[in-house]
C-alpha cells in the first residue's frame, strides 16, 4: 500500500466521520443554513406551516412577524391562529410609472389606502378600533424591477391570534 492511497484513504474516513457527525448532531445547523419555507394550504391557499416567505408571495389573509429592518426581502409567515405580529388586510398597485416616486410620496399613497381599506377587513374603521395598521411598499431598487404593490398590514400593541378579519375591534 502507498502513502498516497493510506492517505487518501484516511482522508476518505475523515470525510465519513464528518458528514455522519453533521447528519447525527447537526441537523439544526443545516436547518439554520436553509431556512423552512412557509407551507400554504393546497385547498385554502392559508398559511399552515410557519416558515420563510418572500415578500413578493405575500397575500391578503397571511400572517408574519416583525423582521426589525429596514429593507424587507423575507418574512417569518405563520398560520394565523399563532401568535403574530402583523396580518395583510389590503394589497393594491401603485399607478404611477416611471421614476421611483420618492418614499415620502408613496407612504403617502399607502396611508390613504390602508386607512380607507381599513374598516372593510376589520369590521370598524380605523379611526374607531384599537388596531394600527402599517405597510410594505416597494424600495428604489424594485420599483426598477417593476415592483409596484403597496400591502396594508393589520397590527396591534401586542401579538396577536387568530384573524382580524371581521373582528371589529
Amino acid at each position: 500500500m502507498s502513502r498516497t492511497t493510506a492517505r487518501l484513504r484516511t482522508g476518505l474516513l475523515i470525510a465519513a466521520f464528518s458528514v455522519g457527525a453533521l447528519t447525527l448532531s447537526g441537523c439544526t445547523a443545516i436547518s439554520d443554513l436553509f431556512p423552512q419555507q412557509a407551507a400554504r394550504d393546497a385547498e385554502t391557499q392559508e398559511i399552515s406551516e410557519a416558515g420563510e416567505a418572500d415578500v413578493f408571495s405575500l397575500a391578503v389573509g397571511d400572517c408574519f412577524n416583525d423582521q426589525d429592518a429596514d429593507a424587507v426581502e423575507s418574512v417569518t409567515a405563520i398560520p394565523c391562529a399563532d401568535a403574530h405580529d402583523y396580518e395583510a388586510y389590503f394589497a393594491f398597485d401603485v399607478s404611477e410609472d416611471g421614476a421611483f416616486p420618492g418614499d415620502e410620496a408613496l407612504a403617502q399613497i399607502a396611508e390613504e389606502r390602508c386607512v380607507t381599506e381599513f374598516a372593510t377587513f376589520i369590521g370598524k374603521s380605523y379611526e374607531e378600533s384599537t388596531l394600527d395598521f402599517n405597510y410594505l411598499s416597494p424600495s428604489e431598487g424594485s420599483w426598477d424591477s417593476g415592483d409596484r404593490e403597496i400591502l396594508c398590514l393589520a397590527m396591534a400593541e401586542n401579538k396577536t391570534t387568530g384573524s382580524l378579519a371581521g373582528t371589529g375591534i
